[in-house]
């Protein structure tokens, strides 16, 4: 660990003389614990706090901007952002336009439904299953799960308000984020095991950057190995996930 942390620092000493001062991250702060919206207005969660951290070790400022999910990658590609950090997974076709950062977390998914609704993931097939418009969970069912219709939101709030309504049967998203609406529904149930797809789900989250800075990746990178190395990482993964 100790060396691990020393490679860190020397990497960090050799990146700060050249980092940008500030780093704009675009995100879709509707998608708690990973980026919401507090009761000031102000966007939090754990990738916030996870770029906050980046950033003091770049010796660099955070910014964050409240974005479309769908639009965030096209966002990068012109620039309009130096970085995306919004719980978005690595997968080969998003690769082909934009870069990433390593993993930051590692990440399931899993189908909710209310109790009553759907028996299991087989009794799926028929069913409308709200998904975020431009996620993978959208491409897993249009590509995997053809016999289910898949209804895309631009934000899991709306999904879920319409399956309370029924008009959806079921919701598909990441498990750490469909994990918090059990603390606000007593009748809500997983319908089958966590989806762990390699294809889809089983790369982590990375931060996407435009393919023409590939120095900002390497200085997320280093700066991404240092607070691992140096206990902040999990500090702040404790904080919202628990030990």
């Amino acid at each position: 660990m100790k060396k691990i942390l020393l490679a860190s620092l020397i990497g960090l000493a050799s990146f700060n003389a050249a980092a940008q001062e500030e780093i704009k991250f675009a995100m879709e702060a509707t998608y708690a614990p990973f980026e919401y919206m507090d009761e000031n207005n102000q966007i939090q969660g754990f990738d916030v706090d996870l770029a906050n951290a980046l950033c003091e070790e770049l010796k660099a400022t955070c910014t964050f901007h409240n974005q479309a999910f769908d639009s965030l990658i096209p966002a990068l590609k012109f620039k309009r952002y130096d970085a995306a950090i919004s719980a978005m997974d690595i997968t080969e076709a998003r690769l082909k336009q934009v870069n990433f950062s390593n993993a930051y977390y590692d990440n399931s998914a899993a189908f909710i439904s209310f109790e009553g609704k759907v028996a299991d993931q087989v009794a799926l097939e028929g069913k409308r299953v709200g998904v975020q418009n431009g996620s993978t969970h959208q491409s897993f069912l249009l590509e995997q799960m053809t016999g289910v219709t898949a209804v895309p939101y631009s934000s899991y709030q709306d999904a879920f308000i319409d399956m309370k309504n029924g008009r959806i049967d079921s919701v598909f998203g990441d498990t750490a984020v469909v994990a918090e609406w059990f603390k606000k529904e007593d009748n809500l149930t997983y319908v089958g095991d966590q989806v762990t797809n390699q294809e889809y789900f089983g790369n982590g989250f990375g931060i996407a950057v435009n393919k023409s800075n590939q120095e900002l990746v390497d200085q997320l990178n280093v700066a991404l190995a240092a607070v691992k190395a140096n206990g902040e990482y999990d500090k702040i993964f404790n904080k919202y996930f628990g030990k």
